[in-house]
């Protein structure tokens, strides 16, 4: 009994010292993220790059990839720890902080007519870039399902999202934001021409409010919306915005359906007792329920609009740590090898984007509108 006494004693000793220790551990990864993540914030807020979309998110990737690509293989060995608890863990707070940009009476701006066509071109988006993306062209699924959420719901914070549910590679995640970057970046320069031709088909009828949900409801990233949306006026940008952002909302909804819809899928394959379905019962993004409760929250009107404003710029660091991250994790090699299916894929799903979600939102509009 005394040597089991003297045997533990030690460990109580040492069990305080541990999280100092981990967190020495995390803090040059947490670093190198840091310095990018601000380096892409500060990029992002020169007028040039904000009016060709091009968001703090997106550019912090690309340095954590130049990075990743050069220098940081010398000293990854001791960086690595924190880079890899800022693309899981800060990504997932990211996303659930990014509830604060939301609240209830957005969906009220938009109508019922705005929320059913988001749900169609999110739904329809989705199930293409999984059909198409598989079947078609004979990709990974996680890779056509990253495409996808990427293509349907929010651009590069979807794909960050769906990467823990569908437990995806760095290589296949970066691919998957590769792919918004340039769809996205080519809908802000085609959208205001689609709007100059609406004026003659009616395609989209109602004028620029209806023609800013038809862009939020199809274009990727919400900074590609805002500069799309501008260059058409006001009142498209506003609509745009707000369909946009109800879009969003829909993120969490989206990975607990594709969670579950994961779930079954392994069991219909494997078996209801394989180690495979068990760990993918348990994976339910608890961070779509946070996002949720946040959104509640931030619908409240209880914090003052500078708090508000302060959590979404911190929102905005924590995502880019997480994208720089990414980055640095990330090997062009791996990237080309993937060869030119992704972007196949990406295309098809911008193409029916355009042409499909003009048609959802010239039926939905005539039916509820």
């Amino acid at each position: 009994m005394n040597t089991t006494a003297i045997a533990a004693s030690p460990q109580r000793a040492i069990a305080p010292a541990s999280a100092p220790n981990a967190l020495l551990r995390l803090l040059p990864g947490l670093g190198v993220s840091a310095v990018l993540a601000a380096a892409g914030m500060a990029l992002g807020r020169i007028d040039w790059l904000q009016s060709h979309g091009f968001s703090a998110l997106t550019l912090a990737i690309v340095l954590g990839m130049l990075v990743g690509n050069t220098v940081y293989p010398r000293f990854a060995a001791v960086s690595g720890a924190g880079v890899t608890f800022s693309k899981q863990n800060l990504l997932r707070l990211g996303v659930v902080l990014y509830g604060m940009r939301l609240t209830m009476q957005d969906i009220g701006h938009v109508g019922l007519t705005g929320v059913a066509i988001d749900a169609l071109v999110l739904g329809s988006t989705f199930a293409l870039a999984c059909f198409v993306g598989t079947r078609w062209l004979g990709l990974e699924r996680k890779t056509a399902m990253l495409i996808g959420a990427g293509s349907s719901v929010c651009g590069a914070a979807a794909v960050m999202a769906a990467e823990p549910v569908v437990h995806a590679r760095a290589e296949q995640v970066t691919v998957a934001v590769a792919t918004v970057v340039v769809f996205g970046t080519l809908g802000i320069f085609l959208y205001p021409v689609l709007f100059d031709l609406n004026q003659y088909w009616h395609v989209i009828p109602g004028g620029a409010h209806t023609f800013g949900i038809y862009a939020g409801s199809t274009i990727h990233e919400v900074a590609q919306v805002v500069a799309a949306a501008r260059s058409i006026g006001p009142e498209a940008a506003d609509s745009a915005v707000i369909a946009k952002l109800v879009r969003v909302m829909m993120l969490a909804p989206f990975l607990i359906m594709l969670s579950a819809w994961l779930a079954r899928d392994d069991a219909r394959r494997g078996g209801s007792g394989t180690a495979t379905t068990a760990s993918r019962k348990v994976s339910v993004p608890w961070f779509a329920f946070a996002f949720v409760g946040v959104v509640l929250f931030n619908s409240m009107h209880w914090l003052p609009t500078p708090v508000v404003a302060a959590v979404t710029e911190l929102d905005t660091a924590l995502l880019a740590m997480a994208m720089a991250a990414l980055g640095l994790s990330t090997h062009v090699g791996a990237i080309r090898k993937a060869g030119i299916k992704p972007l196949l894929l990406a295309a098809i799903l911008f193409s029916w984007l355009v042409m499909g979600g003009a048609l959802i939102n010239h039926w939905v509009s005539v039916l509820i509108g």
